[in-house]
């Protein structure tokens, strides 16, 4: 029965993190967001994100977004610094059409970092990409 499920392979759908300013609280903070780079909206995106190592785990987050436009990005979480030593999953479920589609994005413990910052598409900021 399982094996008769077809779940589509995730393209152009990412995660990213982004080290930031806060006009509010003038601090340099993580956020986490997710990108849409697709031609066409995303319907009911939820998501699923918690932070664990061998003996640590963080509580678990869950997230809603009932439509995600085309070309367009969303915030999902701060992350606080103490997270980042942590591996964070982020668990992602969204409707394409009438089809569901499903990708877990890991950024694996200590990945997180000012060394690693890349461009990050549609956003005019540097940031962790995953794909």
């Amino acid at each position: 029965m399982k094996k008769d499920i077809q779940i589509p392979e995730v393209e152009h759908v990412y995660i990213a993190v982004v080290h930031e300013y806060n006009d509010v609280y003038k601090t340099q903070d993580w956020n986490a967001y997710i990108i849409n780079d697709k031609e066409v909206d995303l319907d009911m995106v939820l998501m699923v994100v918690n932070g664990y190592t061998e003996t640590k785990i963080t509580s678990t987050m869950r997230h809603k977004i009932e439509k995600l436009p085309a070309k367009s990005y969303a915030k999902v979480e701060l992350m606080q610094e103490a997270v980042l030593q942590l591996n964070n999953s982020f668990k992602v479920s969204f409707f394409e059409g009438n089809k569901m589609f499903d990708k877990t994005y890991l950024f694996r413990k200590n990945t997180i970092n000012l060394k690693a910052l890349q461009p990050i598409p549609l956003m005019d900021k540097r940031g962790v990409l995953l794909k």
